[in-house]
């Protein structure tokens, strides 16, 4: 029972502010901090949730908390204070804070759900520990140390391909139910969930198991939220959301694949869930393993400097298996020599037929979804475009559309082109449709199946194919990055990648990261089992160092390269940016509102920070919004958090524009 005057409230909406409630007497043996209230807010009544009290207002004149909507808080001290501080350093609203961290019928001022009949996930197969190598064992032994006397620490488990970190995460798991308290597995990609569920699952059994991702039905997500906080899952396996996770007791988070852009929320709040998942278990006293083969410049930097982050490593596969060997295919050379096919080199031909042959199977990757890139008249030259963000569209053969991949509007396939009228429109460029077609050209016989977003949009397609594959009633899958990690078939001796450059070439600081981490990564699904793996990777840059490192599975090379470059230009880790977004109708009012943002942000803004901009967004023109930002970099994120909030409190945003905040942008 709570003896206070005032609820503190804070609502979700893109304010700083929390706001005062009285509390009526009938509430008052109800209100507790983390229940979601009804609260009247100008014309309006919106959905809140106490997250605190006080004996007095700062305002004159406060209106009065309507109802408690839950019996039990929703939200945890801990993750109160976890959401206090992401809207803190991302400059968000608590209360939007709040709201990502619900699932969505508790976002909608329901009641909720009460427990019931868990729905049956195909049965895994039980699992039983292996016996951990050398390497495995000092690393399990350095995470059990915090573990045991539950403290808080932040490991980075650095382990090549194929060499048994999840059996790490599974014994560390092991230990922390043994003392009675909870674990998270945050895992990149929905499409690695299914292997995720069924290896947890198997060694720790369905009951203790729960999955949170956005792929589910709201009403199983819902289902599973309410077995974590009553306390009959313990273990959390799940996508970047689930690092809200109401558990009980928390003593682990495991981040695998820590490096995944996925990690990072495109909407508000803009947060990373890594950097979430340290603040969480530093809140609860919890230790962090972040998994890799290949880390983030960041977390590498932090590892090998001394700045709370220890760093393990696993340098051999299990079983002493050999990575595979990788062959560079310069493109340039293919089709100088008069090769008709520019999707398939000579060389990854003969791999295919003989991974065939011998009844062995094949991954082939290219991060590009539909059938051709884009389509133009050979006429005039007109390329087609979307209306609204004026980017090429992209065919889709399986729909017969042209689509936008940035606001997914679709177009019928024109038979004329729009400008001339001539019937010389042309499809250039490839993607995984067009590789998935080519291939069934090339070997008829293949049973072949599709991964991306397109060919896995119907609930169940990821553990539908993922399953088809295992049980070799597929001989090659094609896909984008979501089947460039995480996933472990010991019949892939090979994996062809059809362009290495795709993300090499974007205008991104991180496009070598970018490029050496998925030639690694979607290299070492092959030979995982007991027959050598090969991986064929075509280019037209053979020589760039990203490649080349890539080539060797040689981190270390690339890290040296890298961070050398990020040092002289000044780019993370060496500080920290924050994207500072003004779209709008007009261009011009777009433009003028970001000259006066970049003006203000460098009289405001201390020594030691810099503004780059304003300039126009890398896609200028978005859902018919234009799009101007500037690039804030500051010293760390304490100064970042210290000093932004002055500038984005004095900015005027200009009328019918928003203002959008990304801290530490991907």
């Amino acid at each position: 029972m709570t003896l206070a005057e005032f609820a503190e409230v804070a609502v979700p909406l893109p304010v700083k502010t929390t706001f005062h409630y009285r509390i009526p007497a009938k509430l008052q043996t109800q209100a507790a901090p983390g229940k979601r209230v009804m609260v009247p807010f100008g014309p309006r009544h919106l959905m809140g949730t106490i997250v605190g009290f006080a004996d007095s207002s700062p305002f004159g004149k406060t209106k009065t908390l309507e109802s408690i909507l839950d019996e039990e808080p929703v939200l945890r001290p801990d993750l109160l204070e976890l959401t206090r501080w992401m809207a803190q350093v991302y400059q968000a609203g608590w209360g939007e804070t709040i709201a990502a961290a619900l699932p969505g019928p508790l976002r909608r001022a329901r009641t909720p759900m009460k427990p019931r009949k868990q729905e049956e996930p195909p049965p895994a197969t039980p699992s039983q520990p292996f016996k951990l190598t050398a390497e495995q064992q000092r690393a399990l032994e350095a995470v059990l140390e915090p573990v045991q006397s539950k403290t808080h620490e932040v490991f980075l488990l650095y382990g090549i391909t194929s060499s048994g970190k999840t059996e790490v995460y599974l014994q560390a798991i092991q230990h922390v139910l043994d003392q009675g308290r909870d674990s998270i597995v945050l895992v990149p990609e929905i499409s690695l969930t299914p292997q995720a569920i069924e290896r947890f699952q198997g060694r720790f059994g369905p009951e203790k198991v729960a999955v949170l991702h956005s792929g589910m039905l709201e009403s199983r997500r819902m289902q599973e939220w309410n077995r974590i906080r009553s306390g009959e899952a313990r273990v959390v396996v799940g996508a970047r959301s689930a690092v809200f996770a109401p558990v009980r007791s928390l003593g682990l988070i495991v981040v695998d694949e820590e490096h995944e852009p996925s990690y990072k929320q495109d909407d508000t709040p803009r947060y990373h869930a890594r950097e979430a998942a340290i603040r969480r278990a530093q809140i609860s006293g919890a230790a962090v393993i972040l998994g890799s083969a290949t880390p983030a410049l960041e977390t590498y930097y932090a590892a090998t400097s001394g700045t709370g982050i220890h760093l393990l490593r696993l340098q051999e596969r299990i079983d002493e298996v050999p990575l595979p060997e990788v062959t560079i295919v310069d493109m340039r050379e293919q089709i100088a020599s008069g090769r008709r096919s520019r999707i398939f080199s000579r060389p990854l031909e003969d791999g295919l037929t003989k991974a065939l042959t011998a009844q062995q199977q094949g991954i082939l990757f290219l991060n590009r979804r539909g059938f051709a890139t884009f389509a133009h008249c050979r006429k005039c030259g007109h390329v087609l475009r979307c209306d609204s963000c004026q980017i090429s569209l992209t065919y889709h053969i399986a729909t017969k559309k042209m689509v936008c991949h940035s606001c997914h509007a679709s177009t019928p396939v024109p038979d004329l082109c729009p400008i001339c009228k001539g019937d010389y429109v042309r499809f250039e460029g490839t993607g995984t449709e067009k590789v998935e077609s080519e291939l069934s050209r090339l070997l008829p016989q293949a049973r072949i199946d599709r991964m991306d977003t397109d060919a896995t949009q119907m609930r169940g397609s990821h553990a539908r194919i993922l399953q088809a594959f295992s049980a070799h009633e597929l001989d090659f899958l094609v896909g984008t990055q979501m089947i460039a990690k995480g996933l472990d078939f010991p019949r892939v001796t090979l994996v062809g990648v059809i362009s290495a450059d795709t993300a090499l070439n974007l205008p991104d600081f991180r496009s070598s990261e970018r490029t050496f981490a998925l030639l690694t990564q979607v290299g070492g699904r092959a030979g995982r089992g007991k027959m050598p793996g090969r991986v064929i990777v075509q280019t037209y840059a053979p020589h760039h160092y990203a490649i080349l490192a890539a080539k060797t599975h040689d981190y270390q090379a690339f890290y040296r390269q890298e961070i050398s470059i990020r040092k002289q230009l000044n780019l993370p880790p060496f500080c920290r940016l924050a994207d500072l977004t003004v779209r709008c109708t007009k261009e011009m009012t777009a433009r003028e509102g970001t000259e006066n943002l970049a003006k203000l942000a460098k009289e405001l803004l201390p020594a030691g920070f810099h503004v780059l901009g304003p300039a126009p967004a890398p896609i200028p023109r978005l859902r018919s919004h234009y799009r101007w930002h500037i690039l804030v970099k500051a010293p760390g994120i304490d100064a970042m958090t210290q000093h932004l909030p002055a500038l984005l409190k004095k900015f005027r945003c200009p009328r019918n524009c928003r203002l959008a905040v990304d801290v530490d942008p991907l």
